[in-house]
């Protein structure tokens, strides 16, 4: 039988890295991933993130979606359109295939997210 998968910060250390250089906007923050749930075959990982007050372009591409769920600090996404989505404690946001814009972090960030590749 399938277990099911709490989401809380575990015991085992994060992944921590930074958002690659020739990406950054604003500084260069520190971000840690908790993975609590991987399943190679969906193409779907889900787990817990924080992140230090920065700004990073980003861009998915065409099989690649992200779902996350504040849990405490603010975000801001900027879209290559101009368009702006501030996000903050208790909102959710779908990022969809092809987004291009930027990710900032407006104060330190914890989010639940789940990334599909499909």
């Amino acid at each position: 039988m399938a277990s099911l998968v709490r989401f809380e910060v575990p015991a085992q250390a994060p992944v921590i890295d930074q958002p690659r250089e020739e990406r950054r906007e604003v500084g260069a923050p520190l971000r840690s991933t908790w993975t609590l749930y991987e399943s190679g075959p969906e193409g779907l990982c889900a787990g817990i993130w924080d992140c230090e007050p920065g700004r990073w372009r980003i861009e998915f591409g065409p099989a690649e979606h992200e779902y996350f769920h504040v849990v405490s600090g603010q975000a801001r996404l900027h879209g290559e359109d101009g368009s702006v989505t501030d996000i903050g404690p208790g909102q959710a946001v779908m990022i969809p295939p092809n987004f291009r814009g930027s990710f900032e972090v407006l104060q330190t960030l914890r989010k639940h997210f789940v990334i599909v590749e499909k």
